[in-house]
């Protein structure tokens, strides 16, 4: 089952969406592998029309869903070779890539993919945690460290995070130090994020950033979160303002959250970037 509207051919395609059903390295609750799934099935209870940008995905853009990855279970590192090669094959076609998790650690599969063909690319992250570990338990490749080794590929000054307020003192010493710059609790300062032209970017966007009140279908709650119409708002910006070249969205776990709201709420977000990204 594709997520609504996105029927168009590879061929024809400017967005592939691909999911990562996986939850290996997650260090609470578990359940974020049945998120694409979840939110393939569930896409088909909202409207392909959105009256925030009066946009269709029938008729106004060309996405291509290429349904999930089939990832070994327990194996991180295979799993996330598995995921580079997907996003490198849609990139050297020309299209881009727009993974949907699983678990955060996906995110560095993808982005490995983007730093190789974009040297200079930089990364916008949405979370409530900041996700820079240098391991958890003793693991370097944990969804609690997924930022971190993306740092170990970028270096310093090319990371901005935005509603991070969950952390160890380790990890907020190292946001201080100015390795990454980081807005915590909100996203006021998104406006000051200044790039030179044409810069490629990665947006990657932990569903968590939202307030459990909103979104409680997630692994790892943190009080305190931004809204679902700040949430749009920024990504919509950050779509139409930078050279956005692969993005994802992750940690929906629907199992969590019985009523089904977090499910439609990833839904209607993922309809309103399809139709933000320039076409």
């Amino acid at each position: 089952m594709d997520f609504i509207g996105a029927d168009n051919s590879f061929e024809d395609a400017k967005v592939v969406l691909f999911g990562a059903p996986y939850d290996s390295t997650t260090s609470f609750r578990p359940g974020t592998r049945f998120g694409p799934s979840a939110i393939r099935s569930e896409s088909f209870g909202i409207e392909t029309y959105s009256p925030y940008q009066d946009r269709d995905l029938e008729t106004d853009v060309r996405v291509h869903d290429a349904g999930d990855l089939e990832l070994p279970f327990g194996a991180p590192d295979r799993a996330l070779e598995m995921i580079e090669s997907k996003a490198a094959e849609i990139l050297d076609a020309g299209k881009m890539p727009f993974l949907l998790g699983g678990e955060h650690l996906v995110t560095l599969g993808a982005v490995r993919a983007v730093a190789k063909k974009h040297p200079d690319i930089c990364i916008i992250h949405f979370d409530a945690h900041a996700d820079l570990r240098e391991d958890y338990l003793g693991v370097r490749l944990s969804h609690a460290c997924v930022m971190r080794r993306c740092h170990d590929i970028l270096g310093d000054g090319r990371i901005w995070q935005f509603g991070i307020r969950s952390g160890t003192r380790d990890e907020f010493a190292f946001m201080r130090e100015g390795h990454v710059t980081t807005e915590p609790f909100s996203m006021k300062t998104l406006p000051q994020v200044s790039l030179p032209s044409g810069t490629p970017v990665y947006l990657t966007v932990d569903l968590d950033v939202l307030d459990p009140s909103e979104f409680p279908g997630t692994g790892t709650q943190e009080a305190g979160g931004v809204r679902f119409v700040e949430l749009l708002s920024a990504i919509t910006e950050i779509l139409s303002r930078f050279n956005v070249v692969a993005l994802d969205n992750v940690e929906l776990s629907p199992s969590l959250d019985p009523s089904g709201r977090s499910t439609a709420l990833a839904c209607k977000l993922l309809r309103e970037e399809l139709l933000a990204i320039k076409q």
